[in-house]
Order: C-alpha cells, then structure tokens, then sequence
C-alpha cells in the first residue's frame, strides 16, 4: 500500500467510527426503555354475572324393539319414528326431529347372534313448556320419553350479556378511579381492556320412562331451572 492509499483509509476509517459510536447511546436508550416500563400502570378485573330462568325445554323420545333380523327391526323403528313426527306436525310451538337410531346383535352363549335389537329417538323442542309436555302425553302410546332438559336460549343469553356488559364495565371503571385516588392521581386513561361471555351450561334433569300404554297419559309437569350468565371485563389503566 503507497503512503498516498494508506493516508486516504486512515481518513475513511476515522470518518466512520464516530458514527458507530453515535449509534450505541441510541441502542441502550431502547433497551432501559423496555427494561423499564411506565410507572402508574395498574391491572384491575371487574365481573357481573346473573342467573337467568331456562327458557327452552328439550324431551326425547324413544322406543325400543327386538326382532330376528336387522331389515324388519329397522322398518319397525322408522314405522315409530315418522308416526310420531306425523303427529307432531301442526303443534303450534313445538319442533320435532330425529334423534339417534342404533341396532346392534344380541349373542347367546355360543357367541352366535340371537337376536337383533334397536333404538330410535325423537327430540321435542319448545319455548312453549305446556305444549310440550301435552304432545309428549300424546305421544305416549307410540314413544316413551327417555329425558327431559332445559336449556337458555341464544336470545335469552345476549340479551342477559348485553346487561351484564355495562355492569362490569361501570364496575371497572369505578375500581380504576378508586385505586387511582388512593394513590395519589387524579384519573386515569385506559391502557387495553377486554370482554369476555361466559355462559353456565345447565344441568339436565332426568325422568324416569314409563311404559306406553294404549291411552295418551296425562301432561308431564314440567319447570325449568336457572342459567348463570357471566361477564369479565380485565385489563390495565395508565393513572395519571
């Protein structure tokens, strides 16, 4: 290298070195920054829950069969099921539809199938409990009722969450200005905040099934529970 190229890279060197060393009071600047988030920050969580009356009553329906082969058990088992939803067409209030149907083989003690048995199944759905409970009367001479539940329905449930919202929201709210007064602010901003639903599933109830009889039986009483619906609101305010 001539004195004259040796001259020319000391000057370019010496040129770029400052600016490196600019660069490192910027890198540990971002660094302290995250190392030390905002003082003032506080994480609160706010909760409002109700119980709300189970508004939709589901009653199955089913009937059992044996028979020596699978082809007539399964005529037999959809003969009883469209008689039933026949039936039940036309009731003001009430949904019918198809549950679950199964057939499986009875062995004997050789291990060779004896006999086939089945199971067929209609639902019954209503916001309508008396309606229900007197179709399913109806229907006792062709099924037998197997279960009987209650459940909150979708409108039920948002119309008790939208409620719910504003109270855990106003909930927050106050906690914030409490806790930012108790220690020594004046307000607050909020950070991020989230809503989130919950709703209880409810239990079902169980009905003993009674044997069909050739005459409609009497309506079933029938009186739902309650669904507990929750809403949380959590997140974080920057006093000030």
């Amino acid at each position: 290298m001539t004195r004259k190229n040796a001259l020319a890279f000391a000057f370019a060197l010496a040129s770029v070195t400052p600016l490196a060393l600019s660069l490192a009071p910027t890198t540990a600047f971002a660094q302290t920054a995250v190392q030390n988030p905002p003082s003032g920050v506080l994480s609160l969580s706010a909760q409002a829950s109700t119980d709300v009356p189970q508004d939709v009553v589901n009653i199955t329906l089913f009937y059992e069969q044996e028979a020596g082969d699978p082809g007539s058990l399964t005529s037999t088992l959809n003969q009883r099921a469209d008689s039933a939803l026949q039936k039940a067409k036309g009731v003001a209030g009430v949904t019918a539809r198809t549950g679950s149907f199964s057939i499986y083989p009875s062995t004997d003690r050789d291990g060779r199938i004896s006999a086939w048995r089945g199971r067929t199944e209609v639902q019954l759905e209503s916001h309508d409990f008396a309606a229900a409970s007197k179709l399913a009367g109806q229907l006792s001479s062709v099924m037998q009722v197997g279960n009987v539940s209650f459940s909150l329905s979708p409108e039920a449930q948002r119309a008790a969450e939208k409620k719910l919202t504003g109270e855990a929201i106003a909930s927050f709210r106050q906690q914030a200005t409490s806790a930012a007064e108790a220690f020594g602010y004046s307000g607050y901003t909020i950070r991020e905040v989230n809503v989130g639903h919950n709703g209880v599933m409810p239990r079902p109830m169980m009905m003993m099934s009674a044997r069909a009889d050739a005459k409609a039986a009497a309506p079933m009483p029938l009186e739902g529970g309650t669904s507990t619906v929750t809403v949380n609101v959590s997140g974080s305010v920057q006093m000030k």
